[in-house]
């Protein structure tokens, strides 16, 4: 049984509560916030549980490093206020269970790319950037024996995560990798977030991909051309779980030419895609949805952005539409990047 590290104690003695004041979906000062973050540590009924958009930026927002939003959601679960509806929730679980068939063990004693749930996006993974890089997980047919389940966290199941990611976990150590570059950010903080909150053991090293992505275009540096373009980054939920991994955006930019507009909803105040909050079917969660899609998407036009850049398929595939009736290209990263290197992308018109 896997136990989420939540310490009452550092709730008590943080200086902020700004897990729940700084949330830009709920409206609470700082005395409120932390009244509620404490009746939700002791078990008890809160209206965080019913109103949580489930966007993880409270984790990033705790001073106390003490996962508020792992917390909500374990509570969500086990006073049972879903935040999606019931019958979307089973329909997610079912579509996610891993063990269909077996997957095909190659040991690769080293290094490998894992594509988690995102087989499907191989195109995103070509030319030099990735040249003799092995990948894992690379059959659409296989994916599920890969996926970090931690979409979950949207779906209020903690304990569909804490039963299945241990064995997902043991399969890619079948594969005998000491390094494994996650493709998605939330496999990424499933395995140096989520994991080490509730105890489990995570056998390999972990990478970002925007790290690894930066440290080849420095072994590439001098194929790179700036790109000359100006570009807004549209941050996914799941990068609140790797903060410290944020600067490679800007790293990135900087080394291939790309200029980050000034906006005001970026960094730790970026807006999420939306995506989430709209599947959540409450009154007005399909009007807040796309209020929040025209903020953002407003702030980037406003600030003159030609390009938004992504990594999470999810937020592109939310996105992608009303970005380019703006008139901003949608594109992610690796591509931007491999554009920076002379090469071009399929999905680059």
């Amino acid at each position: 049984m896997y136990t989420l590290k939540f310490d009452e104690q550092k709730c008590l003695r943080c200086p902020t509560h700004a897990c729940l004041t700084k949330c830009r979906y709920m409206d609470m000062d700082k005395d409120s916030a932390g009244e509620e973050i404490l009746r939700i540590a002791r078990g008890e009924d809160s209206f965080v549980l019913h109103d949580c958009v489930t966007c993880y930026a409270c984790e990033e927002y705790c001073p106390m490093n003490n996962h508020p939003f792992y917390l909500i959601v374990q509570r969500q679960e086990e006073l049972n206020v879903p935040p999606l509806p019931r019958p979307l929730i089973r329909r997610g679980i079912n579509m996610g269970v891993p063990f269909r068939g077996d997957p095909v063990i190659e040991e690769l004693n080293g290094k490998a790319l894992l594509m988690g749930a995102f087989s499907d996006h191989m195109f995103l993974i070509q030319g030099r950037l990735f040249e003799g890089l092995p990948v894992i997980s690379s059959d659409p047919r296989k994916m599920f024996h890969y996926f970090c389940q931690l979409m979950y966290l949207h779906y209020s199941r903690i304990s569909v995560i804490n039963e299945r990611l241990p064995k997902i976990i043991n399969t890619i150590s079948m594969h005998n990798v000491t390094e494994i570059i996650c493709f998605h950010d939330e496999c990424y903080g499933a395995y140096t977030s989520y994991c080490p909150a509730m105890g489990i053991d995570v056998p390999f090293k972990p990478i970002h991909l925007f790290e690894f992505l930066y440290n080849r275009l420095l072994e590439l540096k001098d194929q790179i051309r700036d790109v000359n373009l100006r570009v807004a980054y549209q941050r996914p939920c799941s990068a609140r779980l790797s903060p410290d991994k944020h600067h490679f955006v800007e790293d990135i930019f900087r080394l291939i030419g790309a200029e980050p507009v000034p906006r005001k909803y970026s960094g730790e105040d970026a807006l999420c895609c939306g995506g989430a909050i709209e599947g959540q079917r409450r009154e007005g969660s399909r009007k807040r949805a796309l209020d929040i899609q025209r903020r953002n998407i407003s702030d980037m036009a406003d600030a003159g952005a030609e390009v938004c850049v992504f990594n999470c398929p999810a937020c592109y595939h939310t996105m992608e539409h009303s970005v380019a009736q703006k008139g901003i290209k949608p594109v992610y990263m690796s591509d931007l990047c491999r554009l920076a290197i002379g090469e071009r992308p399929a999905r680059w018109r």
